[in-house]
Formats: structure tokens, C-alpha cells, sequence
């Protein structure tokens, strides 16, 4: 399909002609399949209902919970913790009022405490270096030492240690 143009002006005329532009958005081809278009149109309920429970829930618990699910008239909350989710389940009947505002039938919310799961970070261990004074007092200490547990770990600590220099 080509689209066709004509600007007119005194004395002069132009046509142009252009292409429509070949790219579709990822939406388009979701919203095409009857199947994907019940998805879409699930995600975008979701969406809504996110937006409209950060706009009318305090600040705490925005930061704290989120809308997880919605399912025949009931909306499923996810808080962090006991905590949020017990004043969310004090403030059910006000949230659901809230939330009903947005065109969605809203007759229960069911809070479940659902951790976020934060990615482990490992901290990498590094080698502290000992002072050459430390070191010849720890070699004095561990030559006193009868032989045990504690002069082995103290020698082996003395072996592993980086020196400062």
C-alpha cells in the first residue's frame, strides 16, 4: 500500500509519495492471537491496577507490596513482609474502594507475604597485610606456645599472611 500526498501551493505543486513504515510493535503481533490477546489485555488490567494502588497506597507500603494477580473480582497482593501485609489487610476494605475507582470489580484483596528475592552478592575475601612489628610478635608467640591447635593456626597464619611493606 502506498500513501500518496499532494501539498499545494500558488504556482507550484508537489506529490509525494511514501511507504508505510514496516515496523510493528511487539504488541501488535500479541494482540493479534486470539490466545496472547487475553494475556494482553490480563497484563494491561494488571498494569492498571498497579498504577492505581501506587497512586492511593501510603508510601510505606507502595514501596513494600505489589499487585500480583486479579482473578474474578478478587486482587491478589504480594507484601515483603508481616508487617505490610497486616496494615494492608487493615486498610482491605479502604484499598478496595480505591481500586474499584479504576473500572475493575473489586470485591476482595487477599494479601500473601512473598519475599522480593535479592541476588546473593559474595563479597570476595582480601588479604589484609600484617606489619613486620605484628609478625615478629606473633613468631615470638607461637614459639612459647607448647604444641596444639593454637600454635598450629597461629604458624599457619604466619605462612599465609601477605607482609606489609
Amino acid at each position: 500500500m502506498v500513501i500518496v500526498r499532494a501539498d499545494f501551493r500558488w504556482r507550484e505543486t508537489t506529490i509525494i509519495c511514501t511507504e508505510p513504515p514496516m515496523y510493528k510493535a511487539p504488541e501488535q503481533f500479541l494482540d493479534a492471537d486470539a490466545a496472547t490477546g487475553r494475556v494482553m489485555a490480563h497484563a494491561r488490567l494488571l498494569m492498571k491496577l498497579t498504577n492505581r494502588f501506587d497512586a492511593v497506597a501510603p508510601t510505606a507500603l507502595r514501596q513494600s507490596a505489589h499487585v500480583a494477580n486479579y482473578k474474578s473480582g478478587r486482587i491478589i497482593i504480594h507484601a515483603d513482609n508481616g508487617a505490610v501485609a497486616a496494615k494492608l489487610r487493615q486498610m482491605n476494605r479502604r484499598l478496595c474502594d480505591e481500586l474499584s475507582c479504576v473500572g475493575v470489580e473489586c470485591n476482595e484483596i487477599e494479601v500473601k507475604v512473598q519475599p522480593r528475592q535479592i541476588p546473593v552478592r559474595s563479597m570476595s575475601s582480601t588479604s589484609k597485610p600484617i606489619s613486620d612489628k605484628a609478625a615478629g610478635l606473633l613468631r615470638s608467640t607461637v614459639e612459647m606456645l607448647p604444641k596444639g591447635p593454637l600454635r598450629s593456626a597461629l604458624d599457619n597464619l604466619l605462612q599465609r599472611a601477605a607482609r606489609a611493606e
